[in-house]
Order: structure tokens, then sequence, then C-alpha cells
């Protein structure tokens, strides 16, 4: 499972309702909720995220409400893969659940500063800063949470039966 895009970085406690703000939750519509997805935060997030880039950010990252419409928004936006030092429980569950694949890592974090370029094999376990040449081991997904992001999310793979 490979992704590569470039690092949008944020800092701590970044919370649902700066992901996406309340007064956007009226619609269950994927396009909407990523149209707004950072703007209380960062206003220039819609205009420079490209399909495939990566947030980038410190600790408890989605804390907050446990609304599924944060992670949706992130994904939506074309963000393909979240790294933080740690994230609220219920945005790592939800974010598992709709198919956005996160990665907790200080080191990474660290080793990575707003634009550079990332690659990152979460099956080896390993992210490439192509920026500055650096390399970071971080845990392996398991097989199963590989089944779950590439399906689309925890209901697209039973609907599959990929998770037999």
């Amino acid at each position: 499972m490979d992704f590569q895009g470039k690092a949008i970085k944020y800092g701590d406690n970044v919370d649902t309702d700066v992901i996406i703000p309340a007064r956007y939750l009226n619609t269950i519509d994927k396009k909407e909720l990523a149209s707004h997805c950072m703007e209380d935060i960062d206003k220039d997030f819609k205009g420079k995220v490209k399909t495939g880039d990566m947030i980038v950010a410190g600790y408890n990252f989605g804390c907050g409400s446990s609304r599924e419409h944060a992670p949706i928004a992130i994904k939506e936006s074309g963000i393909s893969l979240v790294i933080a030092r740690s994230f609220a429980r219920i945005f790592y569950r939800n974010s598992i659940n709709i198919g956005l694949a996160i990665v907790e890592s200080d080191e990474v974090v660290d080793g990575i500063v707003d634009g550079d370029e990332i690659k990152a094999d979460l099956t080896s376990g390993v992210i490439y800063n192509l920026t500055t040449g650096k390399q970071f081991s971080v845990t392996p997904f398991p097989e199963f949470i590989q089944k779950i992001i590439a399906n689309g999310g925890l209901v697209e793979s039973i609907k599959k039966g990929a998770l037999k």
C-alpha cells in the first residue's frame, strides 16, 4: 500500500470542528464536505491540496466530536494519508472505518516540514521524505487494515467479502 504526495503540516489538537465546521454538517454529500475541509484552520487548503497529498500533524489530531464527517472530508479532499504524533481514539477508528489511512509517528512528524514530498509504503512500514532523503520506519499496516483501506472502508470491505 503505497502513497505519494506533498506534506501539508499542522500543529497539535486539530479538532473535528476545524476539519469540517459544524455549519456544514447538514449534508452527507462527500464532495460538499470536502469543499469545506480545513477552511477554519487553513483558508488555502482547498486550493493547495492535490490528490495523494498527506496531512502531517502533532498530538491529538481529530479531537472533539465523534462525527465521521471529519475523516470523510479529509479523504474526499484528496488526502491519501494522515501522519500525526497521536490521534483522538474515535477519529482513529472512524478513519479506518471509512478507508482513510493514518499513521502515528513522532519521528516522521519531526522529520517533515510543510511542502516536503513524501512517499509512504505502509505494507513494509517505511516512509520516505523525498525532499530531504530521510527514511523512517513505522509499524506496517496489518493485512486486514490494508484490505479495509484498499476497499474504501469497513462497510465496502464487508460488501465485497474482502475480510473473510
